[in-house]
């Protein structure tokens, strides 16, 4: 058998690390093409913000996962998807003519809010599909996301908070607030107060597994107002691509609020939907990685941050129901914020710094790299003191072996 063609065991080692070389261009926050863009037209590096400021949503500053997740949108519904990337679109350029931070523009850190501002308002209008006077709102209130962001930003920053979707709640509820369901040119799908108990008898029996593994991806898919699996299931492959650890934790967030929704009794049609799993996903990979490195005692606060949010879905859905008004993303907010202001002496449970927040393996990698210089240091002191001290010790010897050497020299 002639062999002369196979590949020696020494050339397979460089093909599969160039092969890991190709496609880790693809994953992570892809810094390597940002730097490429920044050398390109501005319609080049405006299409990789809007990208990545869609996939930020999900904590993700990757514009390949933008674009899946994109194709997702699109796949639930076209006019949904449209509303998303105008919004995005605006709320960014709204950000270079306030003359945000660039850097932060082009992570996408400003427009995030602007995709769900646009989503959203799209999913909660009455007027169904293509209704093209809703563009104008959309703008405005895409427009004012940069402004309240930007405004909240100065008060969170104090204590190291990121604003997260507080924007994008405080818009879309002005927007429904201001219009309502009776509105004659932009009303609002009418939101009943949710007064809820189901019978118990027979709701066990009645549920269906197979709608229940569905709800997993549909809660994933919720966070940005879409109920269809295989659009959570595109979005979950975004989050792979990207990250590996965010994509599992979104699983885990969203499998805990079905969960916590099956123990409080809630609609089943509200947990096959994903209803209940949106923002315990949210929440979850918040917690799970992105402000905390990654370890066993902060993935497991990331589940409690998870059950604790389904909890408070519930509770702010009913409140905010009374108000005629939809609960979007505010459970998520305030229980992520809770948790991100605990005060622990554990070493394990560690916050990052705003600044430097990346994707979970980033952010474990700094934190090694912190350690490392950390223990450098520490050597280097315990060093310099060592030899301090062996010079303070031998500095008369030392004297007098001069001094004799200089007399005899004279």
């Amino acid at each position: 058998m002639d062999n002369s063609n196979q590949p020696s065991p020494e050339e397979a080692p460089p093909a599969r690390s160039s092969l890991f070389r190709a496609v880790g261009l693809f994953t992570g926050d892809m810094h390597l093409c940002r730097e490429w863009v920044k050398r390109q037209a501005v319609v080049i590096q405006l299409l990789d913000w809007i990208f990545r400021g869609v996939a930020q949503v999900m904590f993700v500053n990757n514009p390949v996962s933008g674009l899946l997740v994109t194709t997702g949108l699109f796949l639930q519904n076209p006019w949904w998807a449209l509303n998303s990337l105008l919004g995005t679109l605006v709320s960014t350029a709204s950000a270079i003519f306030l003359g945000q931070n660039r850097e932060a523009v082009s992570a996408g850190l400003y427009g995030y809010n602007g995709a769900l501002v646009g989503m959203l308002m799209a999913v909660f209008s009455a007027k169904g599909n293509w209704y093209w006077l809703l563009l104008l709102p959309n703008v405005f209130m895409s427009m004012l996301c940069p402004v309240v962001s930007s405004a909240l930003s100065s008060v969170a920053s104090k204590c190291d908070l990121p604003v997260f979707t507080l924007p994008f709640n405080i818009l879309v509820c002005l927007h429904v607030a201001a219009t309502g369901a009776s509105h004659p040119y932009f009303p609002e799908v009418d939101i009943q107060p949710n007064h809820h108990l189901p019978p118990l008898n027979g709701s066990i029996d009645s549920l269906q597994i197979s709608q229940l593994f569905l709800s997993v991806p549909a809660g994933v898919g919720q966070v940005y107002g879409c109920h269809s699996p295989w659009t959570g299931g595109l979005i979950l492959l975004a989050l792979l691509l990207s990250s590996p650890t965010i994509c599992f934790h979104a699983m885990l967030g969203s499998a805990a609020g079905m969960l916590s929704g099956l123990a409080l009794a809630a609609p089943h049609k509200d947990i096959y939907s994903g209803l209940w799993g949106c923002n315990s996903a949210l929440s979850c990979i918040a917690i799970g990685g992105v402000f905390y490195v990654l370890t066993w005692q902060t993935h497991l606060l990331a589940l409690i941050c998870a059950l604790f949010c389904a909890y408070m879905t519930a509770a702010i859905s009913k409140l905010m129901s009374v108000l005629a008004l939809p609960a979007c993303t505010w459970p998520f907010c305030l229980s992520t914020l809770i948790f991100l202001l605990i005060s622990s002496e554990i070493p394990a449970i560690c916050r990052l710094p705003l600044s430097v927040v990346s994707y979970p393996e980033e952010n474990r990698r700094y934190q090694r790299q912190l350690k490392a210089s950390e223990k450098a240091q520490q050597s280097q002191q315990s060093g310099g003191q060592e030899e301090a001290q062996l010079k303070e010790s031998r500095g008369p010897n030392v004297k007098l072996v001069v001094e004799k050497g200089c007399s005899e020299s004279v």
